[in-house]
């Protein structure tokens, strides 16, 4: 039997067999938050998760969409006392995405604000080559009491992830994430119970194909391994990690 798995960062609905997908991580023991893109697509995965209590849907409005897709932030609006889950939403400072980023912070801005204002969010944000700018709108937008912020595919620096766990932020590892010596050293730092996994699948590839919530436990099994502890430990920690956030959710 494999230890507790989280998966807190997928995109059940942009596998090629997406429904396929869904019914497979209706029978797996794995505790799943499945992000969506745009608020568009958020009643059409709950639909597809109806009944699977490990599964979790998020409203999202994702940033590499916002040029195309602002139009949409009053369905986002709408939707958003519906659930308590919001992701994926974010910035993205990357050249191709770049040119949007102005709308996206007037975005962002505005998805922070409503969830502020009606309290009790737990947001899984984007914050690719702006994690600092990321970091400073939640300190504007989104007190800590209001809700909580978990940073998905965090890469910034160890300045930025030390002043986001001040700010409250739980951090979602994916395997990429542990690749390199430098980024395995700024997770080392993260506290313990701010940590989640995730496998951000299908953006990401296990043994040459997108990765599935399962293979989550590859992504456990390496940080056991960076932080010298059982694979079984780590994912019983973890696991408390997300009841606890849970449990702030539901506080606020």
């Amino acid at each position: 039997m494999h230890p507790p798995l989280l998966d807190f960062h997928c995109h059940l609905d942009l596998y090629r067999e997406h429904e396929a997908v869904y019914q497979k991580c209706r029978r797996e023991q794995v505790e799943i938050l499945a992000v969506t893109t745009t608020p568009r697509a958020w009643t059409k995965n709950l639909e597809l998760a109806a009944g699977a209590s490990n599964i979790r849907v998020a409203l999202g409005l994702h940033p590499q969409l916002v040029a195309e897709g602002v139009e949409e932030l009053p369905l986002f609006q709408k939707h958003l006392s519906d659930t308590k889950y919001v992701g994926e939403v974010g910035l993205d400072a990357s050249p191709k995405f770049y040119k949007s980023f102005d709308r996206q912070k007037q975005v962002f801005e505005a998805v922070l604000r409503a969830c502020s204002e009606q309290g009790g969010k737990i947001l899984s944000l984007h914050s690719v080559r702006c994690a600092g700018q990321v970091i400073k709108m939640l300190e504007a937008y989104f007190p800590k009491d209001r809700g909580t912020a978990v940073l998905h595919w965090f890469t910034g620096s160890a300045s930025e992830a030390r002043r986001a766990a001040q700010l409250g932020c739980y951090f979602s590892i994916n395997s990429e994430m542990l690749k390199s010596e430098s980024r395995r050293a700024v997770v080392a730092l993260l506290p313990r119970e701010r940590i989640l996994t995730e496998t951000d699948g299908p953006f990401t590839l296990t043994n040459g194909r997108p990765s599935i919530p399962p293979d989550v436990s590859s992504t456990l099994n390496d940080l056991a391994a960076l932080f010298e502890i059982g694979a079984d430990v780590l994912g019983q920690q973890i696991i408390s990690n997300l009841r606890n956030l849970e449990s702030k959710g539901a506080e606020t």
